[in-house]
């Protein structure tokens, strides 16, 4: 029976895969937005392309900044931004550690320390530092505290998931078994629905930016560039994103003050620590 969902299963993700690839080289979307689409769609399979076309598909030419305006989309955006980036190093940590015969926290911790920095380091500021007017190092700085409270509430969802399924299912502790990575499949679409309302809230405080749109210049006749249809679109150059034309809509929340900055830390925290103490006493971690 398994044997047959986890077919399927990946059947379904081949086929939303390439649909997603395809499909998305046509979407007024920021480069590193696209590809996240694409790493959430191989990681959730089809609900990660049923996502993509309710959450960032442009419906009609010209309306994708009036789409993605809506709050849901944009916290969509961020949620998966995480999702994506830190996955990789989550599920190259699990693969580690079953091969070195890790197990328990010793499991977690490397695939908590492996999937925080590849997503902060990589995915949050090197793909996104033009957003901080091209500063490596200011991008660091200024999306420490967003990475680190989306990963601790994806990590709780994961967590108890993975466990669970690991104790239970037969090979899914083996990454040679299409088994472990259904289980990894399974604990990362949990992770992303524990991690977006956080998300919202970062995004409502304007501490992480959420869908994008991005049009390409075009050249007049009279030599003088313009941007094409839309109203305040990006203009990207490689990875680099130019600030000065950012169109992703501006949440309407406040600024977060640094308390209640420090207080959404400690609830992350302890967010994070619930599902450590849900897998050790449902799965025996």
């Amino acid at each position: 029976m398994l044997d047959g969902v986890m077919l399927l299963w990946f059947v379904l993700t081949a086929l939303s895969v390439l649909y997603v690839g395809l499909d998305i080289r046509s979407t007024p979307e920021s480069p590193v937005l696209k590809w996240g689409f694409v790493l959430l769609t191989a990681y959730t399979g089809p609900i990660g392309a049923f996502l993509y076309v309710l959450g960032c598909r442009e419906p009609l030419p010209g309306l994708h900044e009036r789409y993605t305006a809506a709050r849901w989309r944009q916290v969509l955006g961020s949620t998966m931004h995480c999702v994506a980036g830190d996955g990789i190093g989550i599920l190259a940590g699990a693969v580690i550690a079953a091969s070195v015969e890790l197990s328990g926290y010793g499991d977690v911790a490397l695939e908590y320390v492996l999937g925080f920095a590849f997503g902060w380091s990589i995915f949050q500021s090197l793909f996104m530092r033009g957003m901080a007017g091209g500063s490596y190092t200011r991008a660091l700085a200024g999306t420490f505290f967003s990475e680190l409270l989306s990963m601790n509430c994806l990590m709780a969802g994961m967590v108890p998931v993975m466990t669970v399924a690991m104790a239970h299912v037969p090979g899914g502790r083996d990454p040679s078994h299409p088994a472990f990575w259904f289980v990894m499949s399974m604990a990362l679409l949990i992770g992303f629905v524990t991690a977006y309302p956080m998300n919202w809230w970062l995004v409502a405080r304007h501490l992480k930016h959420g869908m994008m749109t991005v049009r390409a210049s075009v050249e007049r006749a009279d030599g003088a560039s313009a941007h094409a249809s839309g109203t305040g679109h990006h203009h990207m150059s490689g990875d680099r994103l130019d600030h000065d034309n950012v169109s992703a809509p501006h949440p309407d929340g406040r600024s977060v003050t640094t308390a209640a900055l420090a207080g959404m830390t400690v609830l992350s925290v302890g967010i994070f620590a619930l599902g450590l103490v849900l897998a050790m006493f449902l799965g025996g971690l």
